[in-house]
Parts: C-alpha cells; sequence; structure tokens
C-alpha cells in the first residue's frame, strides 16, 4: 500500500523518510506477528523487471509441466535417473553434446535446447517440441549399420543433472524447461571431418576412400528408401568407430534444428555442401542429398575442404550462378571423378538415386591403386601429374 502526502505537506526530504521509516519499524516491532496483508510495501523498492522475469520462468515451468503430465509415455523415452552426464564433446548453435553412460551403455547425448532464453515464442517453441517427437518416432525404428544407433530421447531435462562447466566448482547447471534430449551410441572415431583433417597432408588410399564412400552412400540409400531426407549431409556429420566405418549422424535432428526462428544464416561450413536449388530457395526433394554426397566424395578423396578461400556470399552466387564445383584432381581415376559431376550435376532430375551411386561405387576396382597423392610425394601442385597415387 503506497500513501500519498496531501497538498499541505509539501515536499520531504530523505531525512524525513528514513525518520518516517524508524517510526513504522518500532511500531511494527510493537505489533508482534503480522499478517503479509498488513504490510506496507515501498513501490520504488520493488523491482518489477525482475518479478516480470521470474513470473516468466515461472509460467514456462508450469506450461512445460503441464504439456508432459498430459501426454502418454512413448516407447522412446528414456529414464532419466538412469543417464548419467559425463563431460562436454561439442557444443552447437542449437544445444550441447555430452557424453555419458545409459543402463551400462557408452552414449552420446544431445541436449537441445534451441537457442537461448526467450528466442523462441510459446507457440514457436510448441511446434519444435512437436517436431522433434515426430522425427524421434521416426528415428527409433531405423536400423542399419551406416546410420548411428538410436538409444532413446526424453521430452524433458528438468531432472537431468548438467556438468558445470567449471569442474572445480562442483555445481550443476540449469536447462530452459523447453529443452529436450535425445541419445545415440557413442563412437570412439570422432567425425569423418576429424579424420579427413588428420590425413590432410599424406592422403588416403584409394581402398580406404571407397570403403568410407560405400559407408556413407549406402546409409543415405537406407535413409532415402525410408523416405528420410537427411538435408544436411556433410563431413561433420559423419561419425566413425573404432574400425573406420563410418555411420550417419543428426539425420533426424538436423531437420529439426532448421526449423530454429533464429536460425537464419545456417551452420557454419553447410553451404558449401549445399545444392543449388537449396542455396536458390527453390523445391528439393531427397536428390539434394545426393548433391551434398558428391561434394562428400571430393572431400574423402582429396582430404581437403572445398572452397576453403571463398566466403559464404561467394559460394552460394558461384555454385547457383556460375555453376561452381571442386576441382577434381588429375591423378583421380576417371571412374570416381564421374560419378563425383553425376552427383552434383546442377539439374536434380540429372543426379542419380543413391541406390545406382552405390552399384556404381561398387563397380570401382581398388587393386591398382588411385588414391590422391600425397604433397610430399607430389611433383608441382595439387596431384596434377598424371601418376597414381595408393
Amino acid at each position: 500500500m503506497l500513501k500519498m502526502g496531501s497538498e499541505g505537506e509539501g515536499v520531504r526530504t530523505p531525512k524525513m523518510e528514513l525518520e518516517a521509516e524508524g517510526t513504522l519499524n518500532s511500531k511494527m516491532k510493537g505489533v508482534g506477528n503480522q499478517s503479509s496483508k498488513d504490510m506496507i510495501f515501498r513501490a520504488d523498492r520493488i523491482d518489477l523487471k525482475s518479478l516480470d522475469a521470474q513470473l516468466e520462468k515461472h509460467l514456462s515451468r508450469v506450461w512445460s509441466r503441464s504439456l508432459d503430465t498430459k501426454r502418454p509415455t512413448e516407447e522412446w523415452e528414456i529414464d532419466l535417473a538412469k543417464l548419467d552426464l559425463r563431460y562436454v564433446v561439442a557444443h552447437g548453435a542449437y544445444g550441447t553434446v555430452y557424453r555419458g553412460t545409459y543402463d551400462n551403455l557408452d552414449v552420446a547425448v544431445k541436449v537441445l535446447d534451441w537457442g537461448e532464453d526467450g528466442v523462441a515464442t510459446a507457440a514457436e517453441t510448441a511446434a519444435l517440441r512437436a517436431s522433434f517427437r515426430q522425427e524421434v518416432a521416426v528415428w527409433h525404428k531405423l536400423e542399419h549399420p551406416n546410420v548411428t544407433k538410436f538409444i532413446g530421447a526424453s521430452m524433458g531435462v528438468s531432472s537431468l543433472k548438467i556438468p558445470s562447466k567449471n569442474s572445480s566448482s562442483g555445481t550443476e547447471e540449469t536447462l530452459p524447461s523447453r529443452a529436450c534430449c535425445v541419445l545415440v551410441e557413442f563412437l570412439s572415431g570422432g567425425t569423418l571431418k576429424q579424420y579427413l583433417i588428420r590425413n590432410r597432408r599424406k592422403k588416403l588410399a584409394y581402398k580406404i576412400v571407397i570403403q568410407l564412400a560405400l559407408d556413407l552412400s549406402r546409409g543415405l540409400s537406407y535413409l532415402h528408401s525410408k523416405k528420410i531426407v537427411h538435408r544436411d549431409v556433410k563431413s561433420e556429420n559423419m561419425l566413425l568407430d573404432a574400425n573406420r566405418n563410418l555411420k550417419i549422424a543428426d539425420f533426424g535432428v538436423a531437420r529439426v534444428e532448421a526449423m530454429n526462428p533464429s536460425d537464419m544464416t545456417g551452420e557454419t561450413g553447410t553451404l558449401g555442401y549445399m545444392a543449388p536449388e537449396v542455396l536458390d530457395g527453390k523445391p528439393y526433394n531427397r536428390r539434394c542429398d545426393v548433391y551434398s554426397f558428391g561434394i562428400c566424395l571430393w572431400e574423402i578423396y582429396c582430404c581437403d575442404m572445398p572452397y576453403p578461400d571463398l566466403s559464404f556470399a561467394d559460394v552460394s552466387s558461384a555454385v547457383v550462378r556460375q555453376n561452381l564445383r571442386p576441382e577434381i584432381p588429375r591423378c583421380c581415376p576417371s571412374a570416381l571423378a564421374n560419378i563425383m559431376r553425376k552427383c552434383w550435376d546442377a539439374n536434380p532430375n540429372k543426379r542419380p538415386e543413391m541406390e545406382e551411386v552405390v552399384r556404381m561405387l561398387e563397380a570401382l576396382d581398388t587393386s591398382k591403386g588411385g588414391g590422391m597423392i600425397p604433397e610430399d610425394q607430389a611433383s608441382g601442385c595439387f596431384c596434377f601429374a598424371p601418376t597414381r597415387g595408393p
């Protein structure tokens, strides 16, 4: 309750305010236990901004809990009490990947919060969560040696213990109420991109190039047979196990992440793999994955990045309007070079289906070598000698 002075009272000085406050406190002490409704609050000392923020967080938690209590438990949902997060593996625009254990299984846990608090409205958050549920419902039914094995997911993470970034503090972090998490098998070989970077100087033997390409093409062919378009095929989204077997990751989550209302530019490194029709904002289908596979095939052969010296804007414009593609080295066997060109054809309808790509790769002869020539063995620059590599 705030009392205003009458017109005859004049202006009250800070000293008078303090004296009045002291009188009030002494009177309150004499009253004994006073109910909250009889309390007098200073309006100028109420932090309305802080109250708004607290109210927003409370309503968000209540909203999230009400959603979770109304829906039935799905067969793919995990028991968070069995999940133990150990440490951070990677950070992304939409969340964090942790290494952990679940029911004695070594797992990778991707916690998705879709950006910072306050970015998405309640309606957008609801749409993101609904799409996440749909993707997970598809993912948990898939099983293929070249697709990362799905373990489970959770629509809420309120009871999940998140390791603190400062391990010495011993405290745990909290997550937005809208956050979800997905568990997949943990693969110790890291990403295909990391593997190619490690071999950038010495390059890969031709047999290894074709083995990796076949793993990727078979995985994509399987996804396409299930009416799933990956839409973000790149070496960073491919994982390797201890035996160098390649498995596709993030094919479901990548599709949900693309709906993030705060994502306006795409993730770093993605544009170099995107088909012209996608870059140009035109309708696209599974053939956009075939284009991206062609770029990945070049990358696996060369152990290099496409368009390393061009900006994103330059890549986008040149791919669409000037038919820019990575330069195929002369030492590349013609049969493999032809597969690359067919896959990254500007016309989506002229690109082969991934099933056909598998057959073309299986027909290649790797017994005579043909891999990219290592830099320390090449005469001249960038493998333009006619000699074949390993």
